[in-house]
């Protein structure tokens, strides 16, 4: 009886450290990311992606405003970085394909939205990694750029 007593207290306090689960938050560059998705074939150019703060040059006729992308990826065993570079990599697959579905050629005011919260940054996204998983979200408007 008595281990099984000692065995439950030792549960009970492990359970906070459990519950209490890592999510930092990692800010890195946004066209690095397009870049690469774009040199591996994920995406074949024909959307371009402009962050807010950075307009596109000709006129931009708005699609569909807000389109929303979130993304979450496996991070077990792989530093935030690599993470974060994966999961954002879904992000933009799925943003080029709604511009794609939308007969739009770009995306316009890209804002980082985890957790439904804006973040506007003109060269970076927002990703979140925690030990077992890296997420991010993405907003922007579908749009043409003549």
């Amino acid at each position: 009886m008595r281990f099984n007593q000692l065995a439950a207290a030792l549960l009970i306090c492990a359970l906070p450290a459990v519950s209490q689960a890592r999510d930092t938050a990692v800010y890195l560059p946004f066209d690095k990311a397009v870049a690469e998705a774009t040199r591996t074939g994920k995406i074949d150019g024909s959307v371009k992606f402009y962050l807010a703060g950075n307009a596109p040059a000709g006129k931009v006729s708005v699609v569909s405003p807000g389109a929303v992308t979130n993304k979450k990826t496996n991070a077990f065993n792989k530093t935030d970085q690599e993470a974060c570079e994966w999961v954002v990599q879904s992000a933009i697959i799925s943003l080029h394909q709604a511009a794609k579905n939308a007969g739009a050629n770009a995306v316009t005011n890209i804002v980082s939205f985890y957790k439904s919260n804006e973040r506007k940054d003109a060269k970076n996204y927002e990703c979140h990694a925690g030990a077992i998983m890296a997420g991010v979200a993405l907003k922007g408007d579908l749009a043409t750029v003549q």
